[in-house]
């Protein structure tokens, strides 16, 4: 079975092959999200602590959160669920999934590292990756580079150089979200001044329908007074 290890502080990930039974039998049975020790892989992972966090059985077929099974189910999945990406709007389909409980018949199991250890683990541990892209949220970009509100957030965006075919180097920037300039200050203060017309308007037309609806219930008096006397004359 291969091992894949990941070490979220540094980026880096590593694949070991391990055949020995005994070294695997510590992984048997434990379900995703468990942890488990180093020690029972060798020396040199001493200290460290794993999280079993999926894998691959042999035909290919990924772990899934919460089906607790050791072997392979087909469930009807939709959009939110994991294992599964909808094509269309509301569609839904029946797949087959691999349980979450570790077993023998995985190819390939991944674990991230919770703890580390007393050794470096060469390949691993021991190299930093950069990060490729860098914040894209204003409020993540004046956080990373401590910045102020006066501070003008798009001039401390990451920017990343692209070269392809030999031609001149590009670089491209991520578009800034949730940017505050004068433009959307204005469009906002127009939707403010538009509600508040809109408000003003219902306001108006509903005092006007009330004085309309006085003034008709006032000549309708006025009538019905005008009927009683002529009655009343008559008499």
């Amino acid at each position: 079975m291969k091992l894949n290890i990941a070490f979220p502080a540094t980026g880096a990930q590593k694949v070991i092959e391990v055949e020995d039974e005994k070294k695997l039998r510590a992984f048997y049975d434990k379900r995703m999200s468990s942890e488990v020790s180093g020690d029972v892989l060798g020396e040199e992972y001493n200290g460290y602590i794993f999280r079993i966090s999926g894998g691959n059985d042999k035909e290919g077929f990924p772990m899934k959160q919460g089906v607790l099974t050791n072997g392979r189910v087909r469930l009807l999945l939709s959009k939110g669920h994991s294992c599964y990406r909808p094509r269309r709007a509301g569609e839904r389909k029946r797949k087959s999934v691999r349980g979450c409980i570790v077993g023998s018949d995985l190819t390939i199991l991944n674990l991230v590292v919770v703890k580390k250890g007393e050794k470096e683990i060469p390949g691993l541990t021991d190299r930093q990756l950069p990060r490729r892209l860098g914040p894209k949220r204003a409020s993540k970009i004046r956080k990373l580079f401590d910045l102020t509100k006066e501070d003008d957030v798009r001039k401390y965006v990451i920017r990343r150089e692209i070269t392809k075919d030999g031609k001149a180097k590009k670089s491209k920037a991520p578009k800034i979200q949730r940017l505050v300039t004068p433009v959307t200050l204005q469009r906002k203060r127009r939707r403010a001044a538009v509600q508040k017309t809109r408000v003003q308007k219902a306001k108006d037309a509903a005092a006007a329908y009330h004085t309309l609806l006085v003034n008709r219930s006032k000549v309708q008096k006025e009538k019905r007074a005008e009927e009683v006397a002529k009655r009343r004359e008559k008499a």
